[in-house]
């Protein structure tokens, strides 16, 4: 009994010191996981059209794109997904703008040509920055309606919740980054390890603005009953789920049915 005791209890102390290695490598890395920024050479974007920066308190800046809104119509301040770029929001930005909307999309710092890291701080710091950027030029709060995708969506109930926007879309949003971890690794335990939490689920209660979700049914990413879940949990939501759309390309499957109505609800909240 004592020889196979001995054995078994090395193969697990084994077991046991490979698991903890694990935890270990994905805590070091998971922004890496997280955020797989692409990037841009500044020259190939600040010189361009609607763009251009947005200081942040830490001394650094982060690029924009800003269309104006006519007068009297509201801006799109919209949050882009965590394999997307702020080069790659202009058709967003051109659509909704031909749409009578103005439009403002801030990058993350480490992303494109913007210097510096991505984490959860400096994300809410963007957003807040560029925010703030919109009041200062006289932009009115009633007149602000936040818009995120994917890891944007986070960023984006953020700011609702600090009193930002009179309206807000959400576009494949996930209830938490935690509840993402647990979802992607289920053998790892992704509530200690996770830095960056996202926590919209607990967030949406408190968030009394008029909330559109547009979410895939086959979305692979995240399961469109995170989507549901988020509409169960804010006060004023509304979820539209898109018949065959994928994670991404669920504004695109229908043609301009989904942009449309993210239009719409933009200047009316219908």
């Amino acid at each position: 009994m004592q020889r196979v005791r001995r054995p078994l209890m090395a193969l697990l102390l084994i077991v046991g010191m490979l698991y903890l290695g694990l935890c270990a490598v994905l805590f070091a890395a998971q922004r890496s996981l997280i955020y797989p920024a692409p990037r841009t050479e500044p020259a190939n974007l600040r010189g361009q059209p609607g763009f251009g920066v947005v200081p942040l308190a830490n001394g650094l800046d982060v690029d924009r794109f800003y269309l104006p809104a006519p007068p009297g119509a509201p801006t799109v301040v919209h949050f882009h997904g965590n394999g997307e770029q702020l080069l790659g929001q202009r058709e967003l930005g051109q659509a909704l703008g031909d749409a009578g909307l103005g439009f403002l999309a801030v990058e993350y710092p480490g992303y494109g040509a913007s210097p510096g890291s991505p984490s959860e701080a400096g994300l809410y710091a963007s957003a807040e920055a560029a925010l703030q950027l919109l009041r200062d030029q006289g932009v009115k709060p009633e007149d602000i309606v936040l818009s995120g995708r994917s890891l944007g969506s986070g960023v984006a109930v953020e700011m609702a919740r600090r009193g930002y926007g009179a309206r807000m879309v959400l576009v494949s949003p996930y209830t938490s980054m935690v509840a993402m971890g647990q979802r992607t690794l289920p053998f790892l335990p992704a509530a200690l390890l996770m830095r960056d939490r996202f926590q919209s689920l607990d967030k949406a209660r408190d968030i009394p603005i008029p909330v559109l979700i547009i979410h895939g049914e086959e979305d692979e990413v995240v399961p469109v009953d995170m989507g549901r879940a988020l509409g169960q949990r804010f006060p004023h939501a509304r979820v539209v789920t898109v018949p065959g759309a994928h994670h991404n390309d669920v504004l695109e499957r229908s043609g301009q049915q989904q942009l449309a109505r993210m239009a719409t609800f933009a200047l009316d909240g219908s």
